[in-house]
């Protein structure tokens, strides 16, 4: 597999609220085609407990689950060198942010960005903040990473501080809450 990944479009219905970012596709999930494919990847059994009446849905459920809940997915980068699968290895010149202004110009009702993991974060601040139409209405809020490489928190600690996601699902409902840094 070559060392250039190209991300996948966003998940998203045009009445999202909430928009969580990964940094770009595993190679797991590269060669499935599917976000977060890992299989010790926390990121869906988080998402079916939060939003979810069953477990263990096929990745066509998972990826109805999200625009029906109002939340979106999408990863910082479009695209960017990176050999093997871990946010440590990817080539710094390399990277290519997605085109969030015109994401969040198509879904007006987005509120809250929720990063996954302080990579995707770090990213966002070095790569898209800044680059950005200011918008005093949208809460950033980094939370622990799903990776099975984030292995000091435990799934039901990753699954609490995840919660802060369906609290910005609320109308009027602010997600600022203290960082997970």
């Amino acid at each position: 597999m070559s060392d250039i990944v190209i991300g996948f479009p966003a998940v998203a219905a045009p009445d999202a609220r909430a928009l969580i970012l990964g940094t770009v596709p595993s190679v797991r999930s590269l060669e499935t085609g599917e976000y977060y494919a890992h299989p010790r990847n926390a990121f869906w059994r988080i998402m079916e407990t939060l939003l979810a009446q069953s477990a263990e849905l096929d990745y066509a459920h998972r990826k109805l689950l999200l625009p029906n809940a109002k939340v979106a997915l999408w990863d910082v980068l479009s695209s960017a060198e990176r050999p093997g699968s871990l946010d440590s290895a990817i080539v710094k010149g390399s990277v290519r942010v997605n085109d969030f202004a015109g994401f969040l110009e198509q879904h007006a009702n987005v509120r809250a960005v929720f990063f996954n993991g302080r990579a995707a974060r770090s990213l966002w601040d070095r790569r898209v903040t800044g680059m950005l139409p200011a918008r005093t209405d949208l809460d950033f809020v980094t939370l622990p990473s799903t990776s099975p490489a984030n292995a000091r928190l435990t799934l039901d600690e990753k699954i609490a501080a995840w919660r802060v996601v369906t609290a910005a699902l609320r109308p009027h409902q602010s997600a600022a809450v203290p960082r997970h840094d």
